[in-house]
């Protein structure tokens, strides 16, 4: 399996990749510091899964949203970030985000994202 995480902040890609590994010890992590180079690492590697930022420098999370959805590509996203506006999350589900988590990213979210991720098999 691999995940994709797409963040500016480089102690939030640290965070977020620490705490995923709790949890799901076997993927395969790759981290990115903005939407165009997550593009270009989505196409690369062709991950199963992206975490993604919304504001980030070069490409925000909505940009690169749009685009998958433009190019048709079916990788599922979940959106880690501290934008909790309700038409902002709005906008990230109607962009095809299968879950929106809000920051701080924490031990616990990262288990209730594993276990979506398996189906719920997570100990």
């Amino acid at each position: 399996m691999k995940i994709l995480v797409i963040e500016d902040s480089m102690l939030y890609k640290k965070i977020i990749v620490k705490y995923l590994k709790e949890y799901l010890p076997e993927a395969d992590y790759y981290v990115c510091s903005d939407g165009l180079e997550g593009y270009e690492a989505c196409l690369k590697e062709q991950p199963d899964f992206i975490t993604l930022d919304l504001l980030m420098p070069k490409m925000d999370g909505i940009e690169f949203l749009k685009l998958l959805k433009k190019e048709g590509i079916q990788t599922k996203v979940f959106v880690v970030s501290a934008d909790v506006q309700q038409k902002m999350k709005d906008e990230v589900f109607e962009l095809g985000a299968l879950q929106f988590i809000n920051k701080p990213f924490s031990s616990e979210k990262a288990k209730e994202l594993a276990e979506i991720i398996t189906g719920g098999l997570v100990c």
